[in-house]
């Protein structure tokens, strides 16, 4: 069993990287949210738990969260490879991560960190447009419509979303910020974190990932 992490703030192409690779490796993405979703779904004592923490408007817990990380892990083989995207996102996450992880007689083998300045994040996040009726996602300059403010595909509007507004994003890096520090250090101190250039083309940044992993 082996884990990656890829780090970066809101707006640096975790998910689009994560796709990116998965298809020219054999490491399985994993996504948190929808970890908790099925977990939740599938009404585990662990999802459950969870639940009672979502209803109730509030953060779930770190030990909830790794919970059901170690039942996600539990469900794959000894050869199963992991990559998690945007996780963990706290200090004591990445501690409770490692001691999974040690449980299955394995480790966290590699940490990417994908950096961009803080101009280009909030262009990529608040540039972005979505379709109320399918979905579809959009943005002003990179991937414009070919009408503006109308879907390509159904014609549905498009429109911004609250937590993708300049304002909201310039305080989401902010916090962002805050919570990672401490855990770029911890991984850097392990000599597992290698920095990325998120501004780059995003298969550039795939070809460096899978590069890396090749030689591991």
């Amino acid at each position: 069993m082996d884990a990656i992490i890829l780090l970066g703030a809101p707006g640096a192409g975790k998910g689009t990287i994560a796709d990116l690779v998965k298809e020219k490796s054999g490491y399985l993405h994993v996504s948190t949210g929808d970890m908790l979703r099925a977990a939740v779904k599938a009404q585990t004592a662990v999802g459950l738990k969870a639940k009672s923490f979502m209803e109730a408007g509030e953060l779930v817990p770190d030990e909830v969260i790794i919970g059901i990380v170690r039942e996600r892990m539990a469900q794959g083989g000894q050869d199963e490879k992991y990559m998690f995207d945007g996780f963990p996102r706290t200090l004591e996450q990445a501690r409770l991560l490692d001691a999974v992880m040690e449980e299955a007689g394995s480790r966290v083998s590699r940490v990417f960190l994908l950096e961009a300045s803080k101009e280009l994040l909030v262009s990529r996040i608040s540039g972005r447009r979505i379709c109320r009726n399918c979905g579809a996602v959009y943005h002003v300059q990179n991937i414009p419509p070919q009408v503006e403010g109308v879907c390509d595909s159904c014609g549905g509007e498009l429109y911004q979303r609250k937590d993708d507004s300049e304002e909201t994003v310039l305080n989401r890096l902010e916090v962002y910020k805050k919570q990672t520090a401490a855990l770029i250090d911890y991984y850097d101190a392990k000599s597992i974190l290698l920095r990325l250039d998120a501004s780059q083309p995003k298969e550039v940044t795939q070809a460096r990932i899978l590069e890396v992993l090749s030689r591991s």
